[in-house]
């Protein structure tokens, strides 16, 4: 299977010239966009890495099944589905939309920004803090990796510069979706975006949605399998923000992207993927992860289609 990686990311790395680093948050735009690397876990325990895959960066949008999952954990999945839906946008992650319904429930799925801001407000917490906090906490379980932390320069600098989400976050205000104080909401969703990872660590993440809310080895329950297939669903049909149809027809996985370089793939009952590559196509998405994963797929029959 390395050597496998290994080919794969080998074939792909040229790819990663035809993409570009996110530059609208400073610190992101510090990234080397040659970087490339691949994480495996297998149903069967066994696991894998390539090229990066020990490369930190921040978790950036990927962070948003794991909102999902803690808001559905706290609220369960009707009182959620009454203020965000599952219905794909087709429209770029942060596009600002105020005509006709566009901010009812239904046209808010929290695979974008919109929607996920909305869902910091609905974590369990005495203040935002204590809900940041948890969220991190679950992220650090699920990857099974305490390390995982706050990157404080990447966080100050999107909260320096996040300008259109303070728009979106206002906008949601304005019309009586959010009713907390909106910069302690803002606050929640940038450190969010901005915990640590690397491929490894999303590889584990994918691995326990894709075996139903189950850890690796010790087969530990840690959330409901309803849960799973919930997050999943939405992973297939909004994961990949208004490029989700054509992953699905090219590479066939629930997966979620972050413009950080990372992408993180569910292989329901098989296996999750961690994928690192920075360079961006121009939807948002790791040009060369995207062909990675295509490859890989392609070769060990991945696709649920």
């Amino acid at each position: 299977m390395e050597e496998l990686l290994e080919e794969i990311l080998n074939e792909c790395q040229p790819y990663t010239k035809d993409g570009a680093v996110a530059t609208y948050i400073p610190e992101l735009a510090k990234q080397d966009p040659s970087g490339l690397g691949m994480y495996v876990i297998c149903s069967d325990g066994s696991h894998y890495g390539a090229g990066d895959y020990l490369k930190p960066f921040t978790i950036q949008s990927v962070m948003k099944p794991m909102l999902l999952l803690l808001a559905l954990m706290d609220n369960g999945i009707e009182y959620i589905c009454k203020y965000v839906g599952v219905e794909a946008t087709g429209k770029p992650f942060d596009a600002i939309n105020v005509s006709g319904t566009s901010l009812l429930a239904s046209n808010l799925n929290p695979m974008v920004n919109a929607g996920a801001i909305l869902l910091c407000q609905f974590l369990k917490g005495e203040n935002y803090d204590e809900r940041f906090n948890r969220l991190l906490d679950l992220i650090r379980m699920l990857a099974d990796n305490p390390e995982i932390a706050l990157d404080e320069d990447v966080y100050h600098s999107e909260k320096s510069t996040g300008a259109k989400n303070r728009a979106l976050a206002y906008l949601l205000k304005s019309h009586g979706m959010i009713w907390d104080d909106v910069e302690d909401v803002l606050d929640c969703y940038f450190k969010a975006c901005s915990i640590r990872v690397c491929s490894r660590d999303l590889a584990r993440i994918g691995f326990v949605l894709a075996n139903h809310g189950r850890k690796p080895k010790t087969d530990e329950r840690v959330f409901p399998a309803k849960y799973a297939r919930f997050v999943n669903a939405c992973l297939t049909t909004c994961g990949m923000y208004d490029g989700s149809g054509d992953f699905a027809i090219r590479v066939g996985i629930p997966a979620k992207s972050g413009v950080g370089g990372g992408i993180m793939g569910v292989v329901p009952t098989k296996m999750g993927i961690g994928i690192y590559g920075p360079a961006l196509d121009e939807k948002g998405n790791s040009l060369a992860g995207i062909r990675a994963l295509e490859e890989f797929s392609r070769r060990m029959y991945l696709s649920i289609f």
